[in-house]
């Protein structure tokens, strides 16, 4: 759950913000030749506007520009939009007029999210298709999301008191042009990889103990020596969770399957991905990713290509595989739990099995999602088709990186709500009152909100449950009562 916390502009945001305007107003009444704000867009750059018609054109861009088509995104995903396109206006490179920028943040504040179609974007020239439906709001134009649909946005402003904008030069432009979705989609689904990782990390503890899994996996010097950082944050994750176990392990057992041995390996892969797309989506939020971009210091007016979302799309990519990983290794984990032959417990984890099938089904579940995941983790940054009439020639298909990362991070909370449920269960029969203090702790978290499976009943209310547990955090919270914070 994202808080709404009040937006506004810093007051040390306003004067840059001032002088990239009056840098703007300059241009304009000149009639100086610049991209965007005297000439047209794309691939018609080379059509002259003349000052009587600036505020037309940036206009019309929206309207154009507003092509989207698909489900409309969530409102969180709009709201992270509206923020971050708030505040690379605010860092003064874009020549926005202040009251326009105040105007959105107006809506935000008011809870006006506009609607805003999922694809139409191919990350370059930035987001504009979803960016221009933001735009048209703020001209009083275009949709709102309602709690059951949509309504007008001139209806939705007009009872929250927020005036329409009357977009001067450069303020189409400006609010179309840069890389928002695909940032805000994917800083979304960063948040809840992030929680992701370190749940794994518990719900593997809960699997460890279940099976009895050997400690040595976990020995702090055998992870020195692989100096890799993320395996040695989840490694060391594990020896806390796991301390002061009293369950024994079997005296003839020399090692485990890779699945249990090998977590801090492939949990950490997947951390330090995570990690490198938290440093590109972190310097993204504060980059200036408008063209042109005004630097009022020197009256430079630059047009380049900020926009071009190639470092946000690879990052993506990269988030999606990387979470990926975590579903796939836990699948395995939970495919242990309730195969008998692997684990020595009852079948399925059910008293009666014949009668009652148990958890059969839920190790079902988490392989169509794993397998899903297989297909959402091909690369869209690698993909590319030219636009605009071969004028933009090269583009990062970011947003689509966005929307498939943000769905594989839901599919691996998914599968690991579901080895939570499945370690929890085996639990009963392990006996989890000798399990580690922290384990103990994460299965009674699980209990509060998922009886045990005494005789078959409808999983998907539990799997729901189970869901909710990770993407709520609850279950780290509980282990790190025991344990103090995790890495």
């Amino acid at each position: 759950v994202f808080a709404r916390a009040p937006v506004a502009v810093a007051p040390a945001a306003a004067e840059p913000a001032r002088r990239a305007r009056a840098v703007v107003d300059g241009l304009v009444a000149r009639g100086q030749v610049v991209y965007g704000i005297t000439t047209g867009v794309g691939d018609l750059a080379t059509v002259a506007i003349s000052p009587d018609q600036a505020a037309a054109l940036q206009a019309n861009i929206a309207r154009s520009h507003a092509a989207g088509v698909g489900e409309p995104l969530p409102a969180e995903a709009v709201r992270a939009i509206m923020l971050l396109r708030a505040h690379t206006l605010a860092l003064g490179y874009s020549g926005i007029r202040l009251e326009t920028l105040q105007t959105l943040i107006a809506m935000l504040n008011a809870g006006i999210v506009p609607l805003i179609p999922a694809q139409g974007s191919v990350g370059a020239s930035g987001d504009l298709a979803p960016l221009a439906h933001l735009a048209l709001v703020v001209m009083g134009e275009g949709r709102v999301l309602t709690e059951g649909g949509s309504r007008p946005a001139a209806d939705a402003l007009r009872e929250v008191g927020v005036q329409p904008v009357i977009l001067a030069a450069k303020e189409g432009v400006a609010l179309i042009n840069g890389t928002q979705m695909m940032t805000a989609v994917g800083a979304l689904a960063l948040l809840r990889a992030e929680v992701a990782a370190k749940s794994t990390d518990v719900t593997g503890a809960m699997t460890a103990e279940a099976l009895l899994a050997l400690p040595a996996a976990f020995d702090p010097d055998l992870h020195r020596v692989r100096p890799q950082p993320g395996q040695q944050t989840s490694a060391e994750n594990l020896r806390r969770l796991l301390a002061e176990s009293r369950l024994g392990r079997p005296a003839d057992r020399v090692q485990d399957a890779y699945a249990l041995r090998c977590m801090p390996q492939v949990h950490g892969a997947a951390r330090d991905g995570i990690a490198y797309a938290r440093r590109a989506v972190e310097i993204e939020i504060n980059s200036a990713t408008d063209n042109p971009l005004i630097f009022a210091e020197t009256g430079k007016v630059v047009s380049g290509g900020n926009f071009h979302g190639q470092p946000v799309a690879l990052a993506l990519d990269v988030l999606a595989i990387a979470t990926a990983a975590l579903a796939t290794i836990a699948e395995r984990r939970i495919e242990r739990l309730v195969n008998p032959h692997l684990s020595g417990l009852p079948a399925f984890l059910t008293r009666e099995g014949g009668l009652h099938s148990g958890l059969m089904l839920v190790q079902y579940t988490a392989a169509a999602l794993v397998s899903e995941n297989k297909v959402l983790t091909h690369p869209a940054s690698v993909d590319t088709i030219p636009t605009s009439a071969n004028q933009e020639d090269h583009v990062s298909m970011g947003s689509i990186a966005a929307r498939k990362a943000a769905r594989v991070v839901e599919h691996v909370a998914q599968v690991v709500g579901i080895e939570a449920l499945c370690a929890a269960q085996a639990l009963e029969f392990r006996g989890w009152e000798q399990a580690a203090p922290a384990v103990r702790a994460v299965y009674q978290a699980v209990r509060r909100v998922i009886p045990p499976l005494e005789r078959d009943r409808i999983l998907a209310d539990d799997l729901a449950q189970a869901y909710a547990l990770v993407v709520e955090g609850a279950l780290v919270r509980a282990a790190e009562e025991v344990t103090g914070p995790l890495g």
